[in-house]
């Protein structure tokens, strides 16, 4: 059999033997967010709260939204199909898809279902997995699940494909700048550039009503704002508390005497709800760090002038100004070499939910060349309300030679700025105005949505109808930009040949595809 020559970082090679897959992890990354956004000191204006509320006290400074042309599922259909482009990918090469979101359109059937109509023509229908729901929470359960599996006696070869995706929308008030949309597809496989650290993941649950979704006819949460961030933060001491037992662990049983600590990490990414709470969190993290250190120098380095705080209990320290402030202090070093570039996404989109703390991962890799990320350590904080919660840490490979893994992933995101750039602006009056009709259309059965496709990007698949039955049909506009509702279009990655998925082979990246072809899907028969 003659294969392929062109093979994606990660695939294993054509004879491969029975054994544990290497540096399994994120092979591409691809982030979609929409194409309209909201100004968040005009905001501030509109709304009549005080000048900084939104761009100061959040950290915020625009928000990104859909109108109803979009949906869960017309952003993951976006943000897989162009992972698949530009990748190169054949769907017959993805053995596993799971989408992570808690922006649910049916009680019934996944939104992964709805994607499997992308895999059509490939002919490949052995797709494990569906979707996965705990608030914030989700994506990271599917990226594990994705991660496991590639490490199981299941996994068959191909890659896992998973996505995280959701439309964070809030009633009129104080919770709504905290709001945004957007989707993140992440291609999982071994010889990655981007590995977890076996072993290395502090997990921590607990059951509160901080943030959740009662009401089924309804896109709002309830939400109690203080206990939320509560529950975020002793979530994060919990977890780091973890981790750090666990890597202790390991560098004990390798013979190394040492102490976990941010020194540890070289970046640090966490979900953002908005951006200060993220810098607070970095704050937390060093709080943690001198809590536990049996002898901090308080006369010089970052723990200076701390010393007044060297007998304070963790979990009184939630809302206490003066601890919060003194840390955000002596953090703001580490806040600007660890944490602050992956703030690109979240400042100027919002709260993405699920894809959240990922839109921070790739903001981090666009913003770093290969030889500035090659073999740092990243620490990723994944929160979801309710509430479940994990620290965890991937490395980078030491490869970042031109032509590279992660040359090739670094390359996919360099683009980020120019399209957050891309963007349109839309006044506060306009966003109310499609807030609005989010809020009485939702769930409506035999509705044509109202938004103007041209505003979309090329390439956005949207919704173009939702008939008596709930069902939902979706087309995709042009990739190119002057011909703007020509819709449809799609370029088909098939090979001639199907790789039997049993078999622990690597399916054939297509030499060739064929040429583009029109499509119109729906969400199917219940």
């Amino acid at each position: 059999m003659i294969v392929s020559p062109f093979r994606m970082p990660g695939s294993l090679p054509a004879v491969c033997e029975a054994a544990w897959p290497k540096d399994v992890g994120i092979i591409a990354l691809e982030v979609y967010f929409p194409s309209q956004y909201v100004e968040q000191a005009e905001l501030e204006e509109f709304d009549g709260v005080s000048a900084g509320k939104y761009t100061v006290g959040l950290g915020q400074a625009r928000m990104g939204f859909c109108s109803d042309r979009e949906d869960i599922s017309s952003l993951c259909l976006t943000v897989v199909q162009r992972l698949m482009e530009r990748s190169g990918l054949s769907y017959d090469s993805v053995g596993r898809l799971e989408v992570g979101t808690e922006t649910i359109i049916d009680k019934s059937k996944s939104s992964k279902t709805v994607l499997m109509q992308l895999f059509q023509e490939s002919g490949n229908t052995d797709v494990e997995g569906v979707d996965t729901t705990n608030a914030c929470y989700g994506g990271t359960a599917a990226l594990f699940n994705a991660v496991n599996w590639v490490e199981s006696s299941s996994w068959d070869g191909r890659y896992a494909l998973v996505v995280a995706g959701d439309i964070a929308v809030y009633a009129s008030g104080s919770a709504r700048p905290t709001g945004g949309a957007g989707a993140v597809a992440m291609l999982v496989g071994p010889n990655a550039p981007l590995a977890f650290e076996r072993g290395l993941r502090g997990t921590h649950m607990q059951h509160a009503y901080d943030f959740y979704k009662p009401d089924m006819v309804s896109e709002y949460p309830v939400v109690d704002g203080k206990l939320s961030i509560q529950c975020y933060l002793s979530a994060l001491d919990r977890c780091y508390s973890v981790y750090r037992n666990k890597i202790h662990g390991q560098w004990q049983r390798e013979g190394l005497d040492k102490r976990c600590s941010l020194e540890d990490f070289g970046f640090m990414v966490f979900h953002s709800p908005y951006c200060k709470l993220v810098q607070k969190s970095l704050a937390r993290l060093m709080l943690n760090d001198f809590l536990c250190h049996p002898s901090p120098d308080t006369e010089s380095g970052p723990f200076s002038g701390l010393d007044a705080f060297r007998d304070v209990k963790i979990e009184d320290t939630y809302f206490d100004r003066d601890v919060e402030k003194a840390f955000l202090k002596a953090s703001s070093e580490a806040f600007e070499n660890k944490t602050k570039a992956s703030l690109l996404i979240s400042n100027q989109n919002g709260n993405m939910y699920t894809p959240s703390v990922y839109g921070c991962l790739a903001s981090v890799l666009a913003q770093h060349t290969p030889q500035q990320l090659a073999g740092q350590r990243i620490g990723v904080f994944s929160y979801g309300s309710g509430f479940a919660a994990t620290l965890y840490s991937i490395k980078v490979t030491q490869d970042a030679t031109p032509g590279s893994a992660l040359d090739k992933l670094v390359s996919s995101l360099c683009d980020l700025q120019d399209r957050l750039d891309s963007r349109k602006k839309v006044s506060p009056h306009l966003f109310a105005q499609n807030m609005k009709l989010r809020e009485e259309t939702h769930h409506l059965a035999n509705y044509t949505p109202q938004g103007p496709v041209e505003d979309l990007f090329p390439g956005t698949w949207y919704l173009t109808r939702v008939d008596e039955k709930h069902r939902r049909q979706y087309s995709r506009r042009s990739m190119s930009a002057e011909r703007p509702l020509e819709a449809g279009l799609i370029t088909s990655c098939i090979t001639a040949e199907h790789i039997p998925s049993p078999l622990k082979k690597m399916p054939r990246i297509p030499a060739a595809t064929a040429g583009p072809e029109a499509l119109v899907i729906s969400n199917g028969d219940h």
